[in-house]
């Protein structure tokens, strides 16, 4: 965008943050970052909290385009993108399919599986299954998650577990979601690897404090430490960067978004999920491989604005 006169492109711009998911908090501070980074660029963007006025409000107050800075249910998972095609209201991002598979951790595992993308081994857990019988199949060392939350929201890391550690954490994760999934914990280095476009920015290499990256460390301290360039073998990086755009498209991504990988001390990498809506908060990690890109926040919000797309 060579001036702010160009801005004017794009009409009347919604950014939506807030809703009503579990990450509303993070929302609110990433859709806040992304609305001021693009004022800051003449674009004539707006505030609009979906759990404060319904959705036909884009249509009444005249909104073009809709950037979407929602996480979680209700903003990533696909319904508000069946909406905004319905509304005919170009948004950024992945479209339904994507959006709504990748927001669905069992089903991600699924469709990677078939593509040949490298992941944990794991299974459902169903109402008739024991955690003994979970422990029998994963061994003791775990990760147990509610399938359909972002932010370590409903995930419990299990070493040494026994089946009332494992029930414990089943029955949290239930209360997030009626779908959840225990994965064998891999140990390794964790990484992630955003897209922008067609293309696979620089890596990211996480530290969290006592290797405990959960909701707290990711958004709300300032003792996880990252580094981007991440310290890997070139080659490594180049491989897992072509990894990363081929586990996007299988899910049937589009836009932007961020993979969240472990890499063994073998050098292997193994996929955990794909973030559609990845947060945009001052701990967040699009914006930081961003940087190391050369591409500095204001453009990197205006660049995602200018993927907006209906269908």
């Amino acid at each position: 965008m060579s001036g702010r006169s160009d801005a004017q492109r794009f009409g009347k711009v919604a950014v939506l943050f807030g809703g009503r998911s579990a990450e509303r908090d993070i929302s609110l501070m990433s859709g806040s970052a992304v609305l001021a980074a693009l004022q800051s660029q003449g674009v004539d963007a707006h505030k609009f909290d979906p759990a404060e006025k319904p959705l036909t409000a884009l249509l009444d107050e005249g909104y073009a385009r809709v950037f979407i800075a929602l996480h979680g249910r209700f903003g990533e998972d696909g319904t508000l993108q069946g909406a905004l095609e319905a509304f005919g209201i170009p948004y950024t991002g992945s479209g339904v399919l994507g959006s709504a598979l990748a927001m669905d951790k069992w089903r991600t595992k699924l469709v990677w599986q078939q593509s040949g993308i490298p992941v944990a081994d794991g299974l459902q857990l169903t109402a008739d299954m024991t955690p003994q019988q979970v422990i029998d199949r994963l061994g003791p060392d775990m990760m147990v998650k509610a399938a359909r939350e972002g932010s370590s929201i409903g995930i419990t890391k299990i070493i040494g577990g026994d089946a009332a550690a494992v029930r414990a954490a089943w029955d949290e994760a239930l209360r997030h979601d009626h779908i959840v999934l225990a994965e064998r914990f891999v140990k390794g280095g964790e990484y992630t690897c955003a897209v922008l476009g067609e293309r696979a920015l620089p890596m990211v290499r996480i530290e969290p404090p006592q290797g405990n990256y959960d909701y707290q460390n990711k958004y709300f301290t300032d003792d996880t430490q990252y580094f981007c360039p991440a310290g890997l073998d070139a080659g490594l990086e180049a491989h897992i960067q072509a990894l990363t755009l081929r586990a996007f498209h299988a899910l049937g991504c589009q836009g932007w978004g961020r993979a969240d990988i472990i890499i063994t001390p073998n050098g292997e990498p193994v996929f955990l999920e794909m973030n559609t809506s990845p947060g945009m908060t001052g701990h967040s990690l699009v914006p930081m491989a961003a940087k190391a890109a050369g591409i500095p926040f204001e453009q990197l919000v205006v660049e995602i604005l200018e993927g907006s797309h209906v269908g």
